[in-house]
């Protein structure tokens, strides 16, 4: 039987609420959020819930709480949440900053010529035909993401360069009907090569986060890989933790 979505709560429409506000730009960086009294008063919920609310918001790091002061609406850094997939263009806007794509190519090419590791990541053959995109992502002008992306093109054989310049997944999703399960990814450091740092306007070895992931469609089967540098001086990784559990098979790797 296909599976039901599960209704969001009160909760989770709470913070999207908030986080439609956040992209509107109502609220710029630096500028003082609704306290929780505001919230409640605005969304006929009670305090708790509107605290419970600002506190996720803080902890995904789209907001701020300043001692004896309240919450602002965090400045400058960018960051990744780890918990679901976001595009760019929301996550640029949610954070006050007028978002951009630079494609440095974008070419249709079979398996073949794809790396090992992505024919592996996408369980493909030899002649199976994909899209490899390469981009720069901007933020107010400034690049802050280089992304090197292969996309299997049978799923979505409408894409162009000038699909390839806008938000991806709001293509696959709306244009190709495509439904977007999620992706399994490693992060690590690593210091940018010289191509890379031309890429992104920052020194030779500059510290980078490498993002390596596979994304996956509701039948689990594969839809893209890629590997995307986060410049660090901009990027901030988030993740908000429960409490204590029973000891676990380590999900990281010693390279």
């Amino acid at each position: 039987m296909p599976s039901v979505a599960r209704p969001a709560s009160f909760h989770e429409q709470l913070i999207e609420k908030l986080r439609k506000l956040l992209r509107s730009r109502q609220f710029v960086p630096g500028a003082k959020f609704l306290t929780e009294r505001e919230i409640a008063e605005r969304f006929g919920t009670s305090r708790p819930t509107a605290n419970k609310a600002l506190s996720s918001l803080v902890s995904t790091g789209l907001l701020e709480f300043r001692q004896g002061a309240g919450t602002f609406v965090r400045e400058s850094v960018l960051d990744y949440d780890l918990q679901r997939l976001v595009s760019f263009t929301e996550k640029a806007a949610a954070a006050g900053k007028k978002p951009g794509t630079q494609v440095i190519s974008f070419r249709k090419i079979t398996a073949a010529d794809a790396p090992a590791s992505v024919v592996q990541a996408l369980k493909l053959q030899p002649s199976d035909p994909l899209f490899y995109i390469e981009r720069i992502r901007l933020a107010d002008g400034q690049p802050v993401i280089y992304e090197r992306r292969h996309v299997i093109a049978r799923l979505c054989t409408g894409m162009t360069k000038t699909t390839a310049a806008g938000s991806l997944y709001a293509f696959w999703t709306k244009k190709c009907r495509l439904s977007i399960s999620g992706a399994d990814e490693s992060i690590r450091a690593v210091n940018a090569t010289t191509p890379q740092a031309a890429a992104l306007g920052i020194p030779t070895h500059t510290a980078c986060l490498l993002v390596i992931a596979t994304g996956f469609l509701a039948d689990t089967s594969p839809l893209w890989h890629e590997e995307t540098f986060y410049r660090s001086d901009v990027y901030e990784f988030r993740n908000q933790l429960g409490g204590l559990s029973a000891p676990k098979p380590a999900q990281g790797r010693i390279r």
